[in-house]
C-alpha cells in the first residue's frame, strides 16, 4: 500500500505543468533553503545566498527577467560573506530560497541596506516575469513601494510554502549588497534604533552648525562661518550617502540624487580648506598659504566638473580630492603645532580622527571593505568626534586669545601706573628744587634696556659716593670688572640677537650672585659688566667672582643652528686704597681685567694695591 502511494506521489509530480516549475528551475535549486522562522538562520542569511556575476559579454548580462537567464548558470554561494564589489560594469543576479515550516501564514522583509544602487529589481516565484519591485536610485523614490531609505521586499509565505527570491542589481559605481532577512518586529526595532541614532547625530550637527553661525554673526570671526559651512556640508553628504536626502529632499529627482553625493563631498573639501586656512592663522606668502589656496581653487574647479561629468567619474575624483585635503591640512596643522601654535594640537587630533575614519569609509563605499552599515556608524562616530574636537579647539583658541588680551590689558595698566608714578615723582621733585628734578629725570634712564641691570650713568653717580663713604668709615669697597671672552666671534657666528641672549644670561647670573642689598650689578659697555661691592674686601670679591665665572662657564645655550654654545668671562678685581679716588680705583680694576685677558681669559686677576681695610 505504501509503495503504491509513493508511486502515485511521484507520478503526480511528473504530471504537474512545466510552467509551474519553469521559474523554480531557474531560481535557486542550487541554493539551500532558509528557514524563515529561525532567528539563527536569518542572522546567517549570507550562508543561504547565491549570486552570479554577468559580465557585459555574458548572455545573462542582457537578461531582463529570471526567465531570460540561461538554463545552466554557475551560481556561487556567498559563504557567509557580504556581497561587495568594486567599480564594475557587470550585472549581478542574486538568489535566495526561503521556506515557512510553520502552520501559519507569516510576513518577512528582505532588506537591502545600501541606498546607492542604480538599478534594483526583485522577483518572487509565482510572479512570472513581472517584477515585484523595480526600483533603484535612478528612479523616483516612490518606486520602492515602501517609504524607507533602503530597499525592502515584503515576503509572505503560507504554511509549508517555499519561495525563490531573485534580485537583479546593477550600478555605475561600486556595489555593496548588504542583505538581511527580518521579521516585521525586527524591522521596526532596527528602524527605531537607527532613527534615534541618526536623530542624535544630525541634530547635533545642526545645533553645532547654527551655534557657529550665530557666533559668526555676533563676533564677525570668519572661521566660525567656515566651521558652520563645513558641518552643514558634511551633514548633507552623510544624509545623501545614507539615502535620507533622496527620501526627504529630492524624492522625484533621481539624477540630482546621484549628483548630490559628489557635490556635497566637494563642498566638504572646500569648507575644510577654508576653515583650516582661517583657524590655523597661516601666514601670507608661505608654502602653507600656497597649498591651501591651490586646494581651494581645485575644489572650486571640481565643483564645476561635478555638474558636467558622470557620477562614476566625479565620485572617484572628489573622494581623492577630499582625502588629499584631509592629509594636507593634517600636515599643515602639525607644522603650525611645532611652530608653537597651541590651538593646532586639538586641530591635529580632530583631523587625525577624520583622516582615519574617512579613509575607512571611502574603502567601504568603493567596495573594498565589507559591512557598509558598520562603516556608516563608524563614520558618524568619527564625524561626531571631529566636530567635538574642532569646537574644543576653537574654545582653546578663544582662551589663548583672551589670555593675550588680558596680558596686554595688564601690561597697559602697569605701564600706566608706572608712568603716573614717574610723573608724580617728577612733579614733586620739581616743586622741591630744580637740581633734584634734573637728577630724578636722569634716574629714568639708569637701567640698561637689554639686561635690566644698572647702566654706566648709575655707576658714575654712585661710585663717588661709595668711595667717599669707604674713606669716611674705613670699610672696604671693591669693584669687579667683567668682560665676555671672544664675544665678537659669537656675534659673527650666530648674529647679534643670539649675542644679546648671552648678555642676558650673564646679567641673570650676576643678579643671582649679588644678593646683598647694597651690592650693585652694572652693564657699562657692550659686553662689559661691573660689580660694586661696598663692605667687601678683595678675598670676598675674588670668591664671588669665581662663583660667577664657574656659573657662566657651566651654562650652555642652544644656538640657532642647534649646537650647544658656551661663553666665558674674564674679571679684574680692585679694592679701594687709602687716599685713592674713583678714577684710580676703576683704572686698577681695568688693568687687572686686561691682564686676565692677556693671560688666557676665563680667569680672575686681583690688583695688588693695599686696600683701605688693610692699611
Amino acid at each position: 500500500m505504501f509503495r503504491a502511494l509513493r508511486q502515485i506521489f511521484l507520478l503526480s509530480l511528473c504530471l504537474l505543468p512545466a510552467a509551474a516549475f519553469s521559474y523554480a528551475s531557474n531560481s535557486g535549486s542550487e541554493c539551500p533553503a532558509l528557514d524563515a522562522t529561525s532567528v539563527q538562520a536569518r542572522q546567517s542569511l549570507m550562508h543561504y545566498i547565491c549570486y552570479y556575476s554577468a559580465a557585459p559579454d555574458d548572455p545573462a548580462h542582457n537578461a531582463e527577467t529570471p526567465d531570460d537567464l540561461p538554463a545552466q548558470l554557475n551560481w556561487r554561494l556567498a559563504e557567509g560573506q557580504d556581497l561587495v564589489f568594486s567599480h564594475t560594469p557587470s550585472v549581478y543576479w542574486i538568489r535566495l530560497n526561503v521556506t515557512n515550516p510553520n502552520e501559519h501564514r507569516s510576513l518577512w522583509y528582505l532588506k537591502l541596506n545600501y541606498a546607492l544602487i542604480d538599478e534594483v529589481t526583485f522577483w518572487q516565484s509565482g510572479s512570472g516575469s513581472n517584477p515585484m519591485i523595480e526600483t533603484g536610485d535612478r528612479r523616483p523614490f516612490d518606486s520602492r513601494g515602501i517609504d524607507y531609505r533602503y530597499f525592502l521586499l515584503p515576503v509572505t509565505l503560507d504554511s509549508a510554502e517555499t519561495k525563490a527570491i531573485t534580485m537583479r542589481v546593477k550600478s555605475s559605481g561600486a556595489l555593496n549588497v548588504p542583505l538581511t532577512f527580518e521579521s516585521p518586529s525586527e524591522v521596526i526595532v532596527q528602524s527605531n534604533h537607527l532613527t534615534l541614532t541618526h536623530g542624535l547625530f544630525y541634530g547635533a550637527l545642526l545645533v553645532f552648525s547654527v551655534f557657529n553661525l550665530l557666533l559668526f554673526f555676533s563676533s564677525g570671526t570668519i572661521y566660525y562661518f567656515y566651521n558652520a559651512f563645513y558641518m552643514a556640508a558634511m551633514g548633507l553628504f552623510m544624509f545623501a550617502m545614507g539615502g535620507f536626502a533622496n527620501q526627504y529632499f529630492w524624492p522625484n529627482s533621481a539624477n540630482f540624487a546621484n549628483t548630490s553625493i559628489p557635490l556635497s563631498l566637494v563642498l566638504c573639501a572646500l569648507s575644510m580648506t577654508l576653515f583650516g586656512r582661517s583657524f590655523l592663522e597661516i601666514g601670507q606668502k608661505t608654502w602653507d598659504d600656497l597649498t591651501t589656496k591651490a586646494l581651494a581653487w581645485a575644489c572650486a574647479g571640481f565643483l564645476g566638473l561635478t555638474l558636467l561629468l558622470p557620477y562614476s567619474t566625479t565620485i572617484l575624483l572628489n573622494t581623492v580630492l577630499a582625502l588629499t585635503v584631509l592629509a594636507s591640512l593634517f600636515v599643515i596643522a602639525i607644522g603650525r603645532w611645532r611652530q608653537g601654535y597651541q590651538a593646532a594640537m586639538w586641530y591635529v587630533l580632530a583631523w587625525l580622527v577624520m583622516l582615519t575614519g574617512g579613509l575607512i569609509y571611502a574603502l567601504a563605499a568603493f567596495g573594498y571593505l565589507a559591512d557598509f552599515l558598520a562603516r556608516e556608524a563608524l563614520m558618524q562616530v568619527v564625524v561626531g568626534g571631529q566636530v567635538v574636537l574642532l569646537n574644543y579647539a576653537m574654545v582653546q583658541r578663544w582662551r589663548l586669545l583672551n589670555e593675550k588680551l588680558l596680558a596686554v590689558e595688564h601690561s597697559a595698566r602697569t605701564n600706566l601706573e608706572i608712568k603716573v608714578h614717574e610723573r608724580t615723582s617728577q612733579l614733586r621733585n620739581t616743586m622741591r628744587e630744580l637740581e633734584k628734578a634734573n637728577r630724578q629725570l636722569a634716574a629714568l634712564s639708569l637701567n640698561d634696556a637689554l639686561t635690566g641691570l644698572q647702566n654706566r650713568r648709575h655707576m658714575d653717580n654712585i661710585l663717588p659716593e661709595l668711595c667717599a663713604e669707604a674713606r669716611r668709615t674705613g670699610h672696604p669697597l671693591t669693584i669687579v670688572l667683567l668682560d665676555a671672552d671672544h664675544f665678537k666671534t659669537i656675534n659673527d657666528t650666530w648674529g647679534h640677537s643670539f649675542g644679546d641672549t648671552f648678555l642676558q644670561l650673564i646679567a641673570d647670573i650676576l643678579t643671582r650672585h649679588t644678593k646683598r642689598p647694597r651690592d650693585v650689578a652694572i652693564r657699562f659697555g657692550g659686553e662689559e659688566f661691573a660689580l660694586l661691592l661696598p663692605g667687601t674686601g678683595t678675598e670676598g670679591a675674588r670668591q664671588l667672582s669665581e662663583s660667577i665665572l664657574q656659573a657662566i662657564e657651566s651654562t650652555s645655550l642652544v644656538s640657532p643652528d642647534g649646537a650647544s654654545a658656551r661663553i666665558t668671562v674674564s674679571a679684574g678685581v680692585a679694592a679701594l686704597s687709602p687716599g685713592e679716588d674713583k678714577d684710580s680705583l676703576f683704572k686698577r680694576a681695568d688693568d687687572a681685567l686686561y691682564r686676565a685677558k692677556a693671560e688666557g681669559r676665563n680667569r680672575i686677576i686681583v690688583s695688588d694695591h693695599t686696600p683701605i681695610d688693610e692699611a
